[in-house]
This record gives structure tokens, C-alpha cells and sequence, in this order.
């Protein structure tokens, strides 16, 4: 039996465009004999659809393009089928009113082969909102070639049942249990599984328990794209039945890869593609950036370049998605930026060759002063005046977004995030912040790999300078800076970042508590400071851009503090 993995990029929502997709991988391989196709999670509407869930009209409409669909496969070819990732209407009115399922297309028709088990609401999943769990594990008889194959069917959780592999397990049965005494020919798992970092791995080797379980070979195929916070990032394979990895699909690439059954009962394994984790980091922001943009209707994008490591960052990773003539910089110096900074960000620019400009802010905080002087208040003042130079720049920067449709990437890391070290409404505006899952340190040995011999296949892959520094040691090397009143450093009033991200990933990625850090050898006063500092920052948040998620724990949708708490 020949099979295809098509590791789809879908947009949510749009079904027609999916399925079109899908028609396309099909019609790509017409010649190739191929009998089955598999496609990811959800395929026809996109993972994850949110309330688009609740519009009883979307399934009028996916009914609609399933018997177009099969149809047009037929016409195509009628010996193929195709499994593809659906939300199926539940024949009651009890809530939840649907199942996560897996229908079989071929033959001009389709029917529901499986649906999913495991329901995820931990971190940013919420399932169990929308979708009701299936009682039973799934087996499709499928007669190809003269021969009838047994074939497992689960949906991505399902086979995410191994404890001593994983922190936690959802309440359930194992659906891998039932299976094991089915005799199975292969196991398919169709899937929509977030980028984090390192996670590829733990994926095979849940995936290499679930095949030596069934003893059975499996196949993987998992979704590719950025869908709003998230990051898929495909990495899609096939194992043998001992759980050796047979093939490997790349990541963060739309792909179509042939498997011939019999190739994955021949014992000859391959190693997994060597890609440093700074690569796939870099690699993952690039695509939600770029998926970002298109998805929502952006053709370009606005950043404010302050000379610092944060924006010249962002401004890489920008140009890498989106192009050179996409990118625009804006420099907006006040008295108390330093000829430096400003160098700096000019030879950024121009070393990445994008469009930029230069705006002084200096007469616009005058005009400000002269204002507030004349209230009952008097004339801003410390934190008052340092905020009130951020929410120009914002306030430009949003102007110029508006004026040319562009989209405006905030540029501020995790690490302010999390203790408010930022401004609302002003280095905070944005459409999209691209940084904002990055620890301060993250973000520096994020460019010290981007400046480094190691990423030169990557620059090149982006268009980005081969030769050379592309942050710049200048850059990278300058202690961080707002510069909001003279000779200001963060260092004043934030411990130095190698101490403060340390402290924030224990509370915020292993939620421990303050004495299991204080047990390990941090100062009690400062760790006491930054969890008020993050507490109080928490309404903050609540107003801050989308961002980009690539850890365990991100200030997004998976974030669930209140603003008020005692």
C-alpha cells in the first residue's frame, strides 16, 4: 500500500481554501499510484477554530465541501482515499455538540472513521468547549491492492498516554489499549501539535511507545503554520514497528512525502535531521511571523528601532519572513538617546537593507511639558515623563501603521513582560509581538547564534547578509538600556537578567513557590520583589499584542491570572 503524509498549512476557518489544498496534494500525485492520503488534525477547517465552533453554519458549509470534494477525487481518481481531520455535529442537542473526528473520502462519498478521545484543556487547549470524547478506539478496514489492512486511527492526544514520558496525562482511558490485541497492520496519528521547543523529540519517542505497544508500524502527520499565537511546526515521520524512525518530514515547510507500507517492516532506520534548537527557534518565529502577516491581511510591517538588541531582533526576524522592501524602521530619538544608539540602528538598517527614517521626539515632549504645566498637576515628572516618551513613540508608530497598512511589531521580551517593565500604549502597541515568549537572555543567545558562523545556511535560506554580523557585536554587547533619562540601565531597577530569568521561570514555567526558590539560593527580598512585580504587571498583560508562543508556558490564551487577587 502507497501512502502520502501531506503536511498542510491550513487557514482557519476557511474551507474551501483547505480542501482546494488538499485537492491540489492529491492532484500532485495523481500518477503515482498512491492509495491513501493522510492530512493532519482538523484539515478542512484548521486547528485550533475557537467559536468558530459555535456557528451552526460552518457545518452546512463543510458538508457541502465534503461531497464537492469527494466528488471532484473521484473524477480525479477513484481508487484513492483520503482521511481528513473534520468537526462532526453530534446527532443530539446535549453540549458539547460535536466530536473532533476523522472522515474517509473515496469512492465520490465519505463517512466518519474515528473520532478523538483525549481532549486537552490544559496550557492553551480548551476542547472539552467544544468537543465530546469518544467512547472507543478506531479501526478502518481498508481493502487496497487485493488485501485487507487494519489500520488504527488516532487523533493527536490519543497516543499521548505514556507517564514516564510526559508531566502529566489527561483523565481517561489509554486509547492505545483496546488496540493492542487488534493484530493492526499500521497506526495512523493525525495531528495538530504546537511548536515548542525540544518537543519534536518527545514526540517520536511517545509515537516509538505507541508502535512497539501495537507492534505495528505509525505514521505521524501534523500541521504546519502560524495560526495566531501558535506555531506548528509539521515535523511529520513514519516508524517501524520497534519504534526506528523511517522518515522525517522538514519543519516549518509545507511537505508531501511518498511511504510505501512495506518500507517500514525493512528495519532500516535513518537519524533525525540535525537542527540546532537556537535554528528551529529562529525558524519558528519566522513562520508566525510570516503566517501572521498573510493571514490576517498584512502585506508589510512597522518597527521601531531604538538601537537596542530587543528591536534589531525583531527587525531580523521581520526581514527573514516578510522581505526587504516589506520592512520598514523607524528611529525616534530623544535628548537622552545616545549618538550610539542611534548609530547603531542606522547601520542595522542599512546592513538588513531596509526603509527607514528618523523622527525626533524632542519638540513633541516640549509640547507635552508645556501642556501638563499649565494643569493643576504641574509639569510630568520621573516615571510619569520616562512613560510619557514611550507613548509618543507608540503613538507614531500607530500613525504611520494606519497611514500605510502596515503592521506593527512591539518588540519588548518576556522578561519585561513579566515584571511591567513596559508601557501600555506605548513600546506595547502593536499588532503582533514577536519577542514577547523570549527571556531577556534568550534573546541575546538567540543572536549571538544569528552573528554566528553556524547560521549562515539559515541567512541564506532568509536572504538575510551571509557574510559577516548581522545584529552586530556593538548590538549585542551594550548593556540594555531604555533610555528614558540620562545614562539609564535596566540594571537599575531590575536584578541583571542571568539572576531575573532564572527566578521567572521558576514561577511562571514550574510555578514554585517562593520558598522552594529562596531554598535554592536566591535573596528572599528579591524574589518576594519580582513576584509582586509580576503579580501587579498582570493588567498589563491583559492589554498587550498577541504573541508568539514557543514555550511551555507563554503570556497568552494559556495564561489564566486574575488582574485582581489577594
Amino acid at each position: 500500500m502507497k501512502l502520502v503524509l501531506a503536511q498542510l498549512n491550513p487557514v482557519i476557518g476557511d474551507l474551501d481554501g483547505n480542501a482546494n489544498k488538499i485537492f491540489e496534494v492529491c492532484k500532485s500525485i495523481k500518477n503515482n499510484n498512491v492509495d491513501l492520503v493522510i492530512t493532519p488534525e482538523l484539515s478542512l477547517i484548521g486547528y485550533p477554530p475557537k467559536d468558530l465552533l459555535f456557528n451552526p453554519r460552518l457545518f452546512e458549509e463543510e458538508r457541502y465541501i465534503l461531497n464537492k470534494l469527494s466528488k471532484k477525487l473521484n473524477h480525479l481518481n477513484n481508487s484513492l482515499s483520503v482521511l481528513v481531520g473534520i468537526a462532526e455535529p453530534t446527532p443530539d442537542i446535549e453540549v458539547p455538540k460535536l466530536y473532533n473526528s476523522v472522515v474517509i473520502l473515496g469512492k465520490g462519498s465519505w463517512r466518519v472513521v474515528a473520532r478523538k478521545q483525549l481532549l486537552p484543556t490544559y496550557d492553551v487547549f480548551d476542547e472539552k468547549r467544544y468537543f465530546r470524547s469518544a467512547e472507543n478506539s478506531s479501526i478502518l478496514n481498508l481493502n487496497c491492492k487485493e488485501k485487507d489492512w487494519r489500520i488504527g486511527i488516532t487523533i493527536c492526544e490519543d497516543i499521548w498516554v505514556e507517564q514516564s514520558l510526559q508531566n502529566e496525562k489527561i483523565l481517561g482511558k489509554d486509547p492505545l489499549r483496546s488496540l493492542e490485541k487488534e493484530k493492526l497492520d499500521l497506526l495512523i496519528n493525525l495531528s495538530a501539535s504546537p511548536f515548542i521547543q525540544s518537543k519534536s523529540l518527545l514526540r517520536q519517542k511517545i509515537a516509538a511507545k505507541a508502535a512497539i505497544r501495537l507492534s505495528c508500524p505509525l505514521i505521524y502527520v501534523n500541521q504546519i503554520g502560524g495560526n495566531d499565537e501558535l506555531i506548528f511546526d509539521g515535523s511529520s515521520f513514519t516508524l517501524d514497528r520497534e519504534g526506528k524512525l523511517q522518515q522525517e518530514l522538514s519543519a516549518f515547510k509545507e511537505s508531501v512525502a511518498l511511504c510505501d507500507i512495506t518500507s517500514l517492516t525493512q528495519k532500516q532506520s535513518i537519524s533525525r535531521t540535525d537542527t540546532t534548537s537556537q535554528e528551529l527557534l529562529f525558524r519558528a518565529l519566522v513562520l508566525g511571523v510570516k503566517d501572521y502577516a498573510k493571514k490576517c491581511n498584512f502585506d508589510s510591517a512597522i518597527i521601531g528601532l531604538s538601537g537596542g538588541i530587543d528591536s534589531a531582533l525583531v527587525a531580523t526576524i521581520a526581514v527573514a519572513a516578510l522581505g526587504i522592501s516589506k520592512v520598514h524602521g523607524v528611529l525616534m530619538p530623544s535628548p537622552w538617546s545616545s549618538y550610539g544608539s542611534v548609530e547603531d540602528a542606522t547601520t542595522l538598517a542599512n546592513r538588513l537593507g531596509i526603509d527607514h527614517q528618523k523622527i525626533p521626539i524632542s519638540d513633541l515632549m516640549n509640547s507635552f511639558n508645556d501642556v501638563l504645566s499649565s494643569s493643576t498637576w504641574g509639569p510630568p515628572t520621573g516615571i510619569t515623563a520616562e512613560n510619557l516618551q514611550s507613548r509618543i513613540r507608540g503613538t507614531i508608530l500607530m500613525a504611520l501603521a494606519n497611514q500605510k497598512k502596515h503592521l506593527l511589531l512591539s518588540t519588548g521580551n518576556k522578561s519585561e513582560l513579566a515584571v511591567g517593565y513596559c508601557t501600555l500604549y506605548g513600546d506595547m502597541n502593536g499588532g503582533l509581538s514577536v519577542i514577547g515568549d523570549l527571556y531577556k537572555t534568550s534573546v541575546f543567545k538567540l543572536c549571538n547564534w544569528i552573528d554566528s558562523e553556524s547560521s549562515q545556511k539559515c541567512r541564506k535560506d532568509f536572504s538575510l547578509p551571509e557574510k559577516g554580523e548581522v545584529i552586530s557585536s556593538e548590538i549585542r554587547n551594550k548593556p540594555p538600556s531604555a533610555e528614558l533619562r540620562p545614562e539609564q540601565l535596566d540594571s537599575d531597577s531590575l536584578p541583571d537578567y542571568c539572576i531575573l530569568d532564572q527566578i521567572l521561570k521558576g514561577l511562571i514555567e514550574h510555578h514554585l513557590p517562593t520558598e522552594v526558590l529562596i531554598e535554592k539560593g536566591f535573596e528572599k527580598k528579591l524574589v518576594n520583589k519580582v513576584v509582586n512585580l509580576l503579580k501587579n504587571a498582570e493588567f498589563k498583560r491583559y492589554q498587550a499584542p498577541p504573541l508568539l508562543k514557543i514555550s511551555n508556558q507563554a503570556f497568552g490564551s494559556g495564561w489564566k491570572r486574575p488582574i485582581a487577587s489577594g
